[in-house]
């Protein structure tokens, strides 16, 4: 590889044929809302553009971001993007240890300052001069400081580096602090999650390193294409809330028909995420849809929001009148309607009854 190698150059040398670089163009382009006008576009930033080293650093994590990564099903992720971004330094995935691999980071810092993108996996806690965090023999907040200076963009991966996550939970002692709040001179994108979907991710670092730019952030600094929606808004039981037809409890009649998990905890209707139109294991699931609701991972404090099973109460969902109300008004006028049904059903059917009685009893009248 070389420095002039451009991420077309590089995939043909690795056998990839044309064909499959215009498909993984195409599909890229659709994973991230742009069309066709898009994937032509990706075709000649890939195919004109030189290629964007980057340096992927570890804190404070469980390493799930890089687990989920390394496991997207997106078109020739494997063959592509991870040769595509050229990971000159990640301890996790790297052949090097010890000196050798820091030696690495090093000369990459060196060779392309200014011009590196930073991916940071977890967060540096801050207590105690860093100390609980400590890779390559010094704190991981220093590190992180040290690297970032010369970087041109940050990539916070996950909840961790995002917000805090389950590190920086009350009473956090520690001082596990996002990545935001202590490097606030770089631009940062934020891709929250527990980890974040895999294709979100390298649907992330395709767009910026084949456009040189970031995409456009919500308020929170998420990439929009993503993070637009609730994870509730295109959710397949949404028709379900809106009834007010909603799981008691776990493994009772409502769950077995696929209500709504809402009343057992369901953080959908709060939580911005692509979790119900991407999913996760190749599109096949995600955690709605195999029985357990939403934990909200992808927002800020999630951890420190109480149970993952008690309900929001104060959802707002189109009343069956047309007027707005709460999702539990709404399921006890569900239940009301339901039970008024029942009613009308069992006094007609009792009435039924009396006549049918009646008529029997007046033909053995005749009869007799």
């Amino acid at each position: 590889m070389t420095e002039t190698d451009t991420y077309y150059a590089l995939m043909r040398r690795q056998g990839i044929s044309r064909r499959s670089f215009l498909k993984f163009c195409s599909l890229t382009a659709a994973s991230l809302g742009l069309g066709e006008a898009g994937a032509q576009q990706i075709a000649q930033a890939m195919q004109t553009k030189q290629r964007t080293p980057v340096i992927w650093l570890h804190g404070l994590e469980c390493t799930c971001c890089t687990e989920s990564f390394i496991r997207s099903a997106h078109p020739l992720a494997k063959d592509v993007v991870l040769s595509m971004i050229s990971l000159d330094y990640d301890d996790t995935l790297m052949a090097a240890a010890g000196h050798q691999a820091e030696q690495s980071l090093e000369d990459t810092i060196k060779k392309y300052k200014g011009n590196y993108i930073l991916a940071v996996e977890g967060n540096p806690p801050l207590a105690d001069d860093g100390i609980y965090c400590i890779p390559g023999g010094r704190p991981f907040v220093d590190k992180l400081r040290h690297v970032a200076k010369d970087a041109k963009a940050i990539i916070s991966w996950g909840s961790c580096a995002s917000w805090g996550c389950v590190q920086a939970a009350k009473p956090n002692p520690t001082k596990a602090t996002p990545v935001h709040k202590v490097i606030t001179d770089k631009p940062i994108i934020k891709v929250p999650g527990c980890p974040p979907i895999a294709e979100v991710m390298t649907g992330v670092v395709t767009y910026m390193l084949t456009f040189d730019r970031l995409p456009d952030l919500d308020a929170q600094g998420r990439p929009k294409m993503f993070y637009s929606q609730r994870v509730h808004d295109k959710c397949y039981r949404r028709p379900h809330f809106d009834a007010g037809q909603f799981v008691e409890h776990f493994d009772d009649a409502g769950a077995r028909m696929g209500y709504c998990l809402y009343k057992v905890g369901c953080k959908g209707p709060v939580t911005y995420n692509a979790c119900s139109t991407v999913r996760w294991n190749e599109g096949t699931s995600f955690p709605i849809q195999s029985g357990h609701g939403c934990i909200g991972c992808s927002e800020d404090d999630f951890w420190d929001r109480g149970s993952f099973y008690d309900h929001l109460t104060t959802i707002r969902a189109p009343g069956l009148s047309g007027i707005e109300g709460t999702a539990d008004q709404i399921g006890l006028v569900a239940v009301g309607v339901a039970g008024a049904a029942i009613a009308a059903h069992a006094a007609v059917s009792a009435i039924k009854q009396a006549r049918s009685k009646t008529r029997n009893d007046r033909v053995s009248e005749v009869e007799k």
